[in-house]
C-alpha cells in the first residue's frame, strides 16, 4: 500500500465539489501539503476563508497551460486531476473548449508529472466515457485513454497512472438536485424521459475511492466502484413529492441509462468486494499484478439499468436531507 505520510499532493480543479470534500478528507493523514490548483481566484479566496490549515496553498492556473503546470508540479509527489469541463449541453455547444481543457489538459497532465517526477496520478473520468453518444463522454474517453498509454512511456522513472470512473453525485454542484429544490416552488419538475436511469454515488463516497484507489493502484488501471442506481422520477419523488412531473423529452447528448463497463471492457474487467477494475491491454501489464479479483461472465456490463441495487425514494430522501 502507498504510504500519503509526508507526501505533497495537487489536486486539479481543486475549488469545484470534489477538490473541497477531497481536501477536508486528505487533511486527515498525515501529509506534508496539499496544493489546490484552479483557474478562479474567486473561489480560491472563498475557500481560504473556510479552510485555515497551514498545510494548504492555493495555486492559479489553468490545466491547458503546460508551463503552470510544470511550475505547479514542482516538488509534487501524487496529482489527482479533477479539472474539466463537465457540463454536457455546454460541451456540446462548444466543442473545441471541451477538447482543449479535457483532452488537451490531459495530456499536459501526463507530461508535467513524467518531467516533474510525480510518483502517482490519478484522473477522474465518468460513465459518460463508457461508450459516449456526447461530446463530454468522447473527451473523457480520450483523457481515459491518455492517462492509461501513459504508463508506457514513463521509462525508468516512478510515474504511474490510473483512472477512477464513476456516476452521478449527490450534491455536487453540477447535480439535477439542488436544480430540482430551486423549481419546486413552480408546482412542476420537468423529466426529460421517465425511464430515464443513474448510477448515485455520494461525494464523500467518491472521494474516499479515489483516495483508496491511490493506495493500491499500480499504474494503467481503470478502477469502477459498485453503487447504486436511481430512477429520475423516483428522485422527483424524494425531492418533492407535491410536485407534478412534466415530461420535456431527452436533451442534446443525453442517454436514457448510463453505463460504466461495456461488454467489450468486460472482457478484460476483475471483480472485487466493492468495485471492479478494467485492466490495460499492454504488453507491460501483468494480469497476475490484481490478486483475488474474479472475471467477469462472457456478455456482462455494468449499466444503470441492469444494476442489481436500486435507491428507493425513502433511500433517496434520507440522502437529499443528508446533503
Amino acid at each position: 500500500m502507498y504510504n500519503l505520510n509526508g507526501k505533497t499532493i495537487l489536486v486539479t480543479g481543486g475549488t469545484g465539489s470534489f477538490g473541497k470534500k477531497f481536501v477536508n478528507k486528505i487533511l486527515k493523514y498525515d501529509i506534508k501539503k496539499v496544493i489546490v490548483f484552479s483557474r478562479d481566484e474567486l473561489k480560491q479566496y472563498e475557500m481560504a476563508q473556510e479552510y485555515t490549515d497551514p498545510r494548504i496553498r492555493f495555486f492559479i492556473g489553468d490545466v491547458r497551460d503546460k508551463d503552470r503546470l510544470y511550475r505547479a508540479f514542482d516538488g509534487v509527489d501524487v496529482v489527482i486531476h479533477a479539472a474539466a469541463l463537465k457540463h454536457v449541453g455546454a460541451c456540446e455547444y462548444n466543442p473545441f473548449e471541451a477538447i482543449k481543457t479535457n483532452i488537451h489538459g490531459a495530456q499536459n497532465i501526463v507530461e508535467a508529472a513524467i518531467d516533474r517526477g510525480v510518483q502517482r496520478v490519478i484522473a477522474l473520468s465518468t460513465d459518460k466515457a463508457c461508450s459516449p453518444v456526447n461530446l463530454y463522454g468522447a473527451t473523457k474517453l480520450a483523457s481515459d485513454k491518455l492517462f492509461v498509454a501513459a504508463n508506457s512511456y514513463v521509462g525508468e522513472k516512478d510515474t504511474r497512472f490510473s483512472v477512477v470512473r464513476y456516476g452521478n453525485v449527490v450534491g455536487s454542484r453540477g447535480s439535477v438536485v439542488p436544480f430540482f429544490k430551486k423549481i419546486r416552488h413552480t408546482g412542476k419538475l420537468p423529466i426529460t424521459d421517465e425511464r430515464m436511469t443513474r448510477f448515485w454515488i455520494t461525494l464523500d463516497q467518491g472521494v474516499q475511492f479515489v483516495i483508496d484507489n491511490l493506495q493500491r493502484m499500480r499504474g494503467g488501471e481503470i478502477f469502477v466502484p459498485k453503487i447504486p442506481s436511481m430512477r429520475v422520477v423516483d428522485l422527483a419523488e424524494a425531492i418533492a413529492p407535491e410536485c407534478e412531473i412534466e415530461i420535456v423529452g431527452i436533451r442534446p447528448g443525453e442517454k436514457l441509462h448510463e453505463a460504466m463497463i461495456s461488454e467489450d471492457d468486460a472482457r478484460r474487467t476483475l471483480e472485487f468486494d466493492t468495485y471492479y477494475v478494467i485492466q490495460p491491454e499492454f504488453p507491460w501489464w501483468s494480469e497476475e499484478a490484481l490478486k483475488g479479483g474474479t472475471p467477469l461472465p462472457d456478455g456482462f456490463k455494468y449499466t444503470s439499468d441492469t444494476n442489481s441495487e436500486w435507491l428507493t425514494v425513502e433511500e433517496l430522501r434520507v440522502l437529499v436531507e443528508e446533503m
